[in-house]
């Protein structure tokens, strides 16, 4: 039966079946080992998957596997850039603007054949058995062939974000000892920047990039580097090849460093067998998944989502189509006028989307209907309407005839800024508000499938499967994963607790990372083997489980937030630098895992600001009065930016609004304890509305 048919009439039949009947069990209890708590598995399937293909146990067999198997069909496409060119804002600011064509591809075949050239081609240019790559690069298809090539030499790849500042890039590379870097432009440039720091870089292979031949140079004349472009790594291999060096299960594929918004970044350990269970997971879970599906990839590659995301497309014999969130849409920043994004020449099924992107797609919809008004917009609305009370109401309002007459008057033209064809979204790496949920379900009438999952579980843990209508949730335990909730008393939360047991959230199963490289430390406080010799990871978040066995996210231990983007924001460790500003008395940082900005409440110290007041000539008649002026206000804000950047914050941990409170927090207030700490949850519900009102 044809993919697309089944995609569509299965959710049906199952949103039917699910209203007829009362509610489905997703999650259910497993009776495991371990610190007493409140245990799920998945519904379908009795201990944690390990491999979905039969003989199959490393990523290095399982893409050699799919390769053969699915050998003529597309794998790896990337756009032709047709020109480039900077353009100027009424500010005189000065943007790129791209104009890119159609997407080259490389069949299965080929990519295999470039995959071999490049890991002959590695130990060729002397890279040693036991040394470690590392990938520093944006998402594209050398990316992924560099990656499968480490692998079949059973070499480890660390990862490192291409956005990683000078301090953290160090850290990474030192820490592991690598001697290989695979980067692109504008990577090669800060690893020239910073070579006098890096201790055991030996080789760096450039992918072939237009403008790249000054840094090339330079890299030549200033480091004591052998420097080779990724074309010619792959052609000595193909002209000399080496006989595979095939890893073992056990064996450690990626250290994947996270971003280091809280310090310096952290590697995880990432086993074949850790990544091939949560692949194996997710291979159960997206329906009739086959080479009929196009994906468009876009977001980082050394983020544990979108290489999990990948490895699983490759197994299933999908078309990978890379992109950039600039350059995804026709209306993006880097998209030149009157041509055409990633997703409107791609024309993706499936897609992995942060909320972030979902809410510019719903906030650009929602845009372009006010601006047309009138008829059009009453036609949106009563469509959007009907749509939600369907989906809460009768099964032929949902999905009869009306449901199509609405997509070809309305929705047609939304689906159409991702191309038209989306039937899968994917959203994890940060909380994806209802409201976001619901109006991508309901305008590009695809499911959205919201994940939970972390590093150190390769992404495995929980998924909302496809025929779930709810918002808010995170899904029921992903076949690799248990999920088990443990009491936090100093918390408040407890899994007796009514009537959702409530608790710590601790992932078990064979996708649950060994630990942090050089950590051990660290390693020991956050991960846990049981009697079973089950490895449990414990996350610190804090959530509740409802009564069909699917997974909310409520709180978490730490005062560490994640941002819209997925950026960390340590609230302690801001606070800390925003009050060396002469203004600060008191302040408390708030991060609304909704928003991508940070907002804070400032108790200023009262002299300093009086005094400021005076000299400016400004008049107020109480302290109240006077933290309501305006310029006052931007006076405190400009201070706190300036601590801000003496203490090297990042952009998205400076506040981008205030609160200026006039009372002083007191013990006597419950606002502070005897010692002086924060009561953060107490000022959060005391203050509430001044919050909320920032966010407006």
């Amino acid at each position: 039966m044809n993919p697309y048919i089944v995609g569509l009439v299965v959710p049906l039949l199952f949103s039917y079946v699910l209203r007829r009947k009362g509610e489905k069990k997703r999650g259910l209890p497993a009776d495991v080992g371990g610190e007493p708590g409140y245990v799920l598995r998945n519904y379908r399937f009795t201990t944690p998957v390990e491999s979905h293909w039969e003989g199959i146990t490393t990523l290095a067999e399982l893409f050699e596997q799919s390769c053969k198997h699915f050998s003529d069909n597309r794998l790896l496409g990337t756009r032709k850039l047709i020109a480039s060119e900077m353009e100027q804002s009424p500010d005189g600011r000065s943007f790129e603007k791209l104009h890119l064509g159609d997407y080259e591809w490389l069949s299965y075949a080929e990519t295999y054949a470039a995959v071999c050239s490049f890991a002959s081609g590695l130990v060729q240019i002397g890279h040693g058995k036991d040394e470690r790559v590392a990938i520093f690069a944006d998402t594209r298809a050398e990316w992924q062939i560099a990656l499968q090539g480490c692998f079949r030499q059973n070499v480890t790849v660390v990862t490192i974000y291409s956005s990683l500042g000078e301090e953290a890039l160090c850290h990474s590379l030192n820490e592991t000892e690598v001697s290989t870097v695979i980067c692109g432009h504008k990577e090669l440039k800060k690893l020239i920047d910073i070579s006098g720091q890096l201790d055991t870089v030996k080789r760096v292979i450039y992918m072939n990039d237009e403008g790249i031949s000054k840094e090339i140079s330079l890299a030549e004349k200033s480091t004591q580097w052998t420097i080779s472009s990724f074309t010619d790594v792959e052609k000595v291999g193909q002209e000399n090849p080496v006989t595979a060096n095939m890893p073992l299960p056990a064996d450690v594929a990626v250290i994947m460093y996270t971003s280091g918004s809280t310090g310096l970044p952290k590697g995880v350990m990432m086993t074949h067998g850790n990544i091939l269970s949560t692949c194996s997971a997710v291979m159960t879970i997206v329906p009739a998944l086959g080479s009929k599906d196009v994906y468009l990839a876009y977001l980082p590659l050394a983020h544990v989502l979108e290489l999990a995301a990948e490895t699983v497309m490759a197994a299933a014999g999908c078309a990978v189509g890379y992109g950039s969130p600039l350059t995804l849409t026709d209306t993006s920043n880097k998209i030149k006028k009157g041509t055409k994004g990633d997703a409107t020449v791609l024309g993706p099924t499936l897609m992995t989307a942060v909320p972030a992107i979902l809410d510019r797609v719903r906030d650009g919809v929602r845009k372009k209907v006010d601006t047309k008004g009138g008829l059009s917009k009453k036609l949106f609305d009563m469509a959007y309407n009907r749509r939600m009370n369907a989906i809460n109401g009768s099964w032929f309002g949902a999905w009869g005839l009306e449901r199509i007459l609405w997509d070809i008057l309305v929705f047609k033209k939304v689906r159409a800024v991702l191309g038209g064809r989306v039937r899968f979204l994917l959203s994890g790496g940060a909380p994806l508000s209802g409201d976001t949920q619901r109006f991508i379900n309901i305008c590009l009438g695809a499911p959205i499938g919201q994940g939970y999952g972390l590093t150190e579980t390769c992404a495995g843990g929980t998924f909302s499967e496809y025929d779930d209508t709810s918002v808010g949730r995170v899904g029921a335990p992903l076949p690799c994963s248990y999920i088990k909730l443990i009491d936090w008393s100093e918390g408040g939360y407890l899994v007796t607790d009514s009537p959702m047991p409530r608790g710590e959230i601790v992932i078990g199963g064979p996708n649950v990372t060994p630990g942090y490289f050089k950590n051990e430390d660290k390693t020991n406080e956050v991960y846990k083997v049981d009697e079973r010799g089950m490895r449990w990871f414990y996350t610190g978040d804090i959530g509740r489980v409802h009564s069909d066995g699917c997974l909310e996210i409520i709180d978490r231990k730490k005062d560490i937030v994640k941002l819209q983007h997925g950026e960390y924001v340590s609230l302690g460790k801001v606070e800390a630098a925003l009050s060396v500003s002469p203004y600060v008395d008191n302040i408390m940082l708030h991060a609304d895992p909704f928003h991508s900005y940070c907002v804070t409440l400032v108790v200023p110290a009262r002299q300093a600001l009086e005094n400021w007041a005076s000299k400016q000539g400004i008049s107020f008649s109480d302290f109240a009065d006077l933290c309501q002026k305006q310029e006052v206000v931007k006076e405190v804000q400009g201070s706190l930016v300036k601590a801000a950047k003496q203490a090297r914050l990042e952009k998205f941990e400076i506040p981008s609004k205030i609160k200026l409170m006039p009372e002083a927090w007191t013990p006597e207030s419950g606002l502070v304890t005897a010692a002086l700490k924060l009561k953060r949850e107490v000022i959060r519900k005391t203050f509430a509305e001044d919050l909320s009102n920032l966010y407006a």
